[in-house]
């Protein structure tokens, strides 16, 4: 073999191993600066605990926001039906995964693409509700994380009557707009039937049921109010009607006692949009949702409000506070 000919096998040779060693980085590279697009869509504004969960779970895992990674925020002003046009502007964003804050806002994302990823976080009922097949194996596009109702209403409804022992008419607030309402309610009628409580239904659409709907509650030995956005976004309010009618009442949120409601016991939501971004990681990754079963809350949140039950003439029995996450003086 020649000089010439020898040397041009030594330059094809070192070009190949030139190719080889770079291909990895500059995938690396391709990969290091792709920057994905996450919508979260909700009813109205969540709290900021929900928004600090999340980020908190994505920063864990290596995404920051404005960085490897943009979250497209899509809130209403509580109106439901504005839902369905905001998960289409989303997907007019292109969006690569949809995170839907409770039963609402899945379901309208559900209605607008089967084929985008969502992620639903703190859904009651979601195979109630046809969202998913089934828990273990959800199908579809769409998995997160649930909420058993039965259990849920029925440990407020029993620590309602820890703190009033007469406990025997319950007014409910509920919101009929709502699916996942009516999903409660089932659990809470119940668990009502076997602890001996008559439940009376307080439907409240708008802000302008809520004086209505509290006077009508007037008689009743406690409050029972679902979880829902609309609440939650009016949550200050309500805790005042209830305090002026002096009614004890338990919410499925504790920024309701933050506000000052008697008693909340919920999931810790924080944690449950934490734990929502493991789910949004891995679809990123190329998992499908249809193969990441649907999870239950791991923690759960007890708070009294102690400065509103003395307001109310109420005493808070010790085995009540030892089960409390919190205690607000």
């Amino acid at each position: 073999m020649s000089v010439r000919a020898t040397a041009l096998i030594l330059v094809c040779v070192l070009l190949l191993a030139s190719a080889i060693l770079l291909a990895p980085r500059a995938a690396g590279a391709q990969q290091a600066g792709k920057v994905y697009r996450i919508g979260f869509l909700r009813a109205d504004r969540p709290p900021a605990t929900f928004v600090e969960g999340f980020q908190q779970g994505l920063r864990e895992r290596g995404y920051i926001d404005g960085q490897n990674v943009v979250i497209e925020y899509r809130f209403t002003e509580g109106s439901l039906d504005q839902l369905p046009q905001l998960a289409e502007e989303l997907l007019r964003r292109n969006v690569n995964v949809i995170l839907a804050s409770a039963a609402p806002a899945a379901m309208a994302a559900q209605q607008v693409t089967r084929s985008v990823p969502i992620v639903f976080v703190g859904v009651v009922g979601p195979v109630e509700l046809g969202l998913v097949q089934g828990l273990a194996r959800p199908g579809g596009n769409i998995t997160g994380l649930a909420i058993s109702p039965g259990d849920l209403v029925g440990k407020r409804l029993e620590f309602l009557r820890e703190i009033v022992p007469t406990l025997r008419r319950v007014a409910v607030l509920w919101h009929p707009a709502n699916p996942g309402n009516h999903v409660q309610m089932q659990g809470a009628e119940a668990v009502a039937q076997v602890l001996g409580v008559q439940l009376q239904r307080l439907p409240m659409q708008s802000p302008d049921d809520f004086e209505p709907s509290f006077k009508a509650a007037q008689g009743a030995d406690g409050v029972l109010q679902l979880a829902d956005s609309l609440f939650l976004a009016h949550r200050t309010r309500l805790a005042e009607l209830a305090a002026r009618g002096r009614l004890p009442a338990i919410y499925g949120y504790r920024e309701f006692v933050d506000a000052g409601g008697l008693m909340s016991y919920s999931p810790s939501f924080a944690d449950l949009y934490r734990r929502a971004a493991s789910y949004v990681d891995k679809i990123l990754k190329g998992t499908k949702p249809a193969d990441l079963p649907v999870e239950q809350p791991m923690k759960f949140e007890l708070v009294i409000n102690l400065k509103t039950a003395k307001a109310l003439g109420l005493t808070v029995p010790p085995t009540l506070l030892f089960q409390a996450t919190e205690v607000i003086q």
